[in-house]
């Protein structure tokens, strides 16, 4: 039994939804369950729904949906003939449960709301895509996720229970992959008050890899618009190369750099069964992608990351004394408090240098704070290198010509906080 997801690339199109049911089409042996996200830009557009209910501008809001509807509705019609109306009923249920909260006046927290209308993108795309390949002769067996994952009530970052989600598995999921394949909706699940919940960022390649760990699946395949992992983001690096076999732990150290690569969280239920994770191009299921699994690697080319936007605080005691820990725990109740993170610290004696993402209202919130405890200093327009793998050639191609702010090493990776040469 495999696991496969989509990303909502993979959907965006009828070509791209008739290039994903070939691919489906194409594995004939053995049980799949398929997790697709919604459709392009689908996501984008409901949050704009459910941001204008939220500020009460509810016509705006209806509008906003109808656009949704009339889409999903279009491109059902020029996909399907024989389960057209079939489709159209089910996608009008879901219509019909966005618009009962919309015709009402929010009373609840932003995040519940969104929830509730983001959920529908995923139910949606799965929706179109199940009966599409009823359509085409591929058995299948559409079920909504909601009905298998628990989750508390923490809108927009829910946590799965994972005792009542598994014995949902067993009783629902296990009984329906008898037959060929289970269409299911990623990033999406709901309380024990059946409220949609959303799993948060890079919440469908999670939900993948929970039932893979769930069914003890002998993969995951996760079906993307790229290659297969590159050692650096192409659009900023040409010469990025493919990565044909990675690690858990390298992924893992990626992401946390900041790589757009596998979430770490997608990682853990697949590492803790051994469960080996494929990165395949849906353009072109030909080229080999990049496996991912608990094997040793001999080599890697330098992993390429570059944080752009990048603001360095340089924080230094008023009066000269050393920066304790309670200088130290002072400063990390503000980022607690702000919910920031740093991208990278460096403590001397009297100060800290911190490096965060740019985010200005943030930013200045902070600094404000901390002129209680230290003189600050604000530079920004900086970004912030990483190459895991490093070599001489690779750092000095990368940094020759750009102003190095702050530095630091340990035996695997390099990260160089870089800004344009004075007077460049």
């Amino acid at each position: 039994m495999k696991v496969f997801k989509f990303g909502g690339a993979s959907v965006s199109s009828l070509e791209r939804i008739k290039n994903t049911g070939e691919i489906l089409g194409s594995f004939t042996e053995g049980n799949l369950l398929v997790v697709i996200s919604a459709m392009g830009k689908t996501t984008n557009a409901l949050e704009k729904v459910a941001e204008a209910f939220f500020a009460g501008r509810q016509d705006d809001a209806l509008l906003l949906f109808e656009q949704v509807k009339k889409e999903h509705l279009k491109t059902a019609k020029y996909l399907l003939v024989t389960e057209y109306l079939a489709c159209e009923a089910r996608l009008k249920d879901f219509f019909t449960e966005v618009e009962w909260m919309l015709h009402d006046k929010p009373v609840r927290a932003f995040d519940y709301y969104y929830d509730q209308v983001v959920c529908a993108g995923e139910l949606l795309s799965t929706a179109i895509m199940s009966h599409y390949l009823t359509e085409t002769g591929i058995e299948n067996t559409w079920i909504d996720v909601r009905d298998i994952f628990r989750t508390d009530n923490n809108f927009r970052d829910a946590k799965i229970d994972w005792d009542y989600s598994l014995s949902q598995v067993r009783m629902h999921v296990l009984p329906a992959l008898s037959g060929r394949m289970v269409i299911t909706q990623g990033f999406i699940g709901a309380t024990d008050e059946n409220e949609s919940t959303t799993l948060g960022r890079e919440g469908s390649d999670y939900t993948a890899a929970v039932f893979a760990n769930m069914l003890n699946a002998e993969s995951q395949t996760i079906w993307k618009d790229v290659p297969s992992v590159m050692n650096a983001d192409p659009r900023k690096f040409p010469e990025a190369q493919p990565i044909h076999e990675l690690n858990y732990r390298e992924v893992i150290e990626m992401a946390y750099y900041g790589a757009q690569v596998i979430h770490p969280k997608t990682i853990k239920p697949l590492q803790n069964k051994g469960i080996p994770l494929y990165v395949k191009c849906f353009l072109d299921p030909s080229l080999p992608g990049t496996v991912i699994s608990n094997q040793r690697l001999k080599s890697l080319p330098p992993i390429i990351v570059l944080k752009e936007n990048q603001v360095l605080l340089e924080l230094s005691t008023l009066d000269y004394s050393f920066a304790g820990d309670e200088h130290l725990a002072q400063l990390y109740r503000l980022f607690d408090t702000l919910k920031v993170r740093p991208n990278l610290t460096q403590n001397g004696a009297i100060g800290v240098l911190c490096v965060l993402d740019d985010h200005p209202e943030k930013i200045e919130k902070l600094a404000l704070d901390a002129s209680g405890i230290f003189d600050v200093t604000v530079s920004r327009g900086l970004s912030l290198l990483t190459i895991r793998h490093y070599d001489e050639a690779t750092e000095k191609r990368l940094t020759t010509g750009k102003k190095s702010w702050l530095k630091q090493q340990t035996a695997e990776t390099l990260q160089v906080l870089i800004g344009e040469q004075a007077g460049a």
